[in-house]
């Protein structure tokens, strides 16, 4: 799951499209649905499960949606500032920088209330908490650049241990070395170190207080206002999606597996199992599913001007929308 990772960085080093010609996949015709395009930034796994589950019941919206897979540094919030998809996924501290640099993004929907980004390391070591894993020697494995990594190097520093390149997926140096600790999605690379028989213990980086929305749907400000009868209904898709995703994944999973079938019927399960809490909330549960709230917006433009990410945040009211 190294789709917002990949992203970040791009928004780190480049500027916001603006050359691009316009294609945002929509219109309908003969009176039927309206037909959006919606870019993921990885390809089809159980974080999009609330999409692909969407998109079956787009029709009751008067929608039909055509979900565009992504990959390795697709950069999914570029193309819907440069206007070339009207929908997309990303994470909220992209919305916050796209904006900072001139972006018209604005966020409608967050499947992830808890982010999934962690650290995994050896359950053996014993440690209590995330701090634990730089307080002690070793090596970390982590991407960095990365508003989460400068994150835990301001407030946990880096002196004791040794940062090498993150490895991606790949298990190798974790398996041979027991000191070794690397980034990862709880709903990834742990279940593919237990299916090993690896022992792990992983410790979300939100539990040490940066904790971003994830996987959100995002758009444009000005296609919003053109087109906010589409906007609204691919949110009501969406939600009514997450709703029957969390209450039986299998059909989406087994879809999505026709897509993906790189990852197993057996992991597609295990990991939609362990999202769940991260999706579905006390404040989810009180407000709905993809809630965003201005407190924790608020939070987030403010660390990531702390963390020098951005020199001046945009207002946090104008990056996401209330529903």
């Amino acid at each position: 799951m190294r789709r917002v990772r990949a992203a970040i960085v791009c928004l780190l080093v480049m500027a916001i499209v603006t050359g691009c010609g316009r294609d945002e996949s929509t219109g309908a015709s003969d009176g039927g649905p309206q037909k959006v395009t919606l870019q993921l930034n990885w390809k089809p796994e159980p974080q999009f499960g609330g999409f692909y589950a969407a998109k079956e019941l787009a029709a009751k919206h008067n929608l039909s949606i055509d979900i565009v897979p992504g990959g390795v540094g697709t950069p999914t919030v570029q193309m819907v500032a440069a206007g070339k998809v009207p929908f997309a996924v990303v994470s909220a501290d992209e919305v916050v920088i796209s904006r900072a640099n001139g972006g018209d993004v604005v966020a409608l929907f967050a499947v992830y209330q808890t982010n999934p980004q962690g650290l995994m390391t050896h359950a053996k070591r014993g440690f209590k908490s995330i701090g634990d894993v730089f307080a002690n020697p070793g090596t970390v494995a982590m991407q960095r650049g990365l508003p989460y990594a400068s994150f835990l190097e301001k407030t946990f520093g880096f002196d004791k241990v040794k940062i090498v390149p993150s490895p991606g997926g790949d298990l190798s140096a974790f398996r041979n070395d027991p000191n070794f600790t690397q980034q990862c999605f709880v709903t990834s690379e742990p279940i593919a170190a237990k299916r090993l028989g690896l022992d792990v213990q992983t410790f979300l980086i939100a539990e040490a207080g940066y904790n971003p929305y994830t996987t959100v749907l995002v758009t444009r400000g000005d296609y919003r206002r053109s087109n906010a009868q589409t906007v609204q209904s691919m949110i009501a898709a969406v939600r009514d999606g997450c709703r029957a995703y969390l209450d039986d994944p299998s059909k989406t999973n087994a879809l999505m597996q026709q897509l993906n079938p790189n990852m197993d019927a057996e992991t597609f399960t295990a990991a939609a199992e362990a999202q769940r809490p991260l999706i579905e909330t006390d404040e989810t549960k009180k407000s709905g599913l993809g809630v965003m709230t201005l407190e924790r917006w608020e939070t987030l433009c403010k660390q990531l001007v702390d963390l020098k990410v951005v020199d001046k945040a945009p207002p946090a009211s104008v990056c996401f929308v209330s529903n």
